[in-house]
């Protein structure tokens, strides 16, 4: 059946806590749709799991995943974790992923190590952004480094040469939230629209038997 958002609030409104309700308040209010993280060809589903939480823990709503493999497809450690509170999308190769990113008029922004990198912190994370995490041990692949539209690094000071995947993608998504919030004051900026969408999938999310009670509701 497809609800409206306005008929899902209305008719769960009612099932949601008093205290649920703030906290998904407190929560649409800090979600953005500016900055949006990619995963591309990431085999450990437990690190996909871990980018998965730091993305929906610094409010970055959309999640995009490129499979390159099979992992994700059969990890229910991944399914039942943060993927309920964000909105992802998969694509079977970088062409198809960055083709949608550039309609939507986002920058491709991926993490590699070379001389044509330039420091995060030269990213202005106001502008839309899509955010790219290569595999774990070869990282971006040569498809996605040719199709992005800039590369940068997450600079480091000892004598290792790369984070692990989760630990660079949560610095990379806390580096966007606070260069979010220096720049224009703060981090959220869904529209009206946007919040009562979210609002209405929340809510869905929340009430058991949301599916029996709008059903009923019809």
């Amino acid at each position: 059946m497809d609800w409206s958002p306005e008929f899902i609030v209305e008719h769960l409104e009612q099932y949601v806590s008093e205290q649920r309700r703030a906290r998904i308040e407190a929560v649409i209010n800090q979600r953005t749709n500016t900055v949006v993280p990619v995963i591309e060809g990431l085999a450990n589903s437990g690190n996909i799991s871990a980018v998965m939480r730091s993305a929906e823990a610094m409010g970055l709503h959309q999640f995009h995943i490129i499979e390159n493999n099979d992992h994700f497809k059969h990890s229910e450690r991944t399914s039942k974790g943060a993927e309920k509170w964000l909105t992802v999308q998969k694509w079977a190769t970088p062409n198809e992923c960055v083709s949608y990113l550039h309609s939507k008029q986002y920058k491709v922004v991926v993490t590699h190590l070379d001389d044509t990198a330039v420091p995060i912190q030269d990213i202005d994370f106001t502008k839309p952004t899509a955010f790219v995490f290569g595999n774990e041990k070869s990282g971006a692949s040569q498809e996605m480094l040719d199709l992005a539209d800039q590369r940068c690094i997450i600079p480091m000071n000892g004598f290792v040469e790369s984070f692990n995947i989760s630990v660079a993608a949560a610095i990379g998504f806390y580096h966007a939230y606070v260069d979010r919030i220096q720049r224009q004051g703060k981090h959220g900026d869904l529209s009206d629209k946007e919040k009562l969408e979210l609002r209405a999938l929340y809510y869905q999310r929340s009430v058991n038997q949301a599916e029996r009670i709008l059903n009923a509701k019809c």
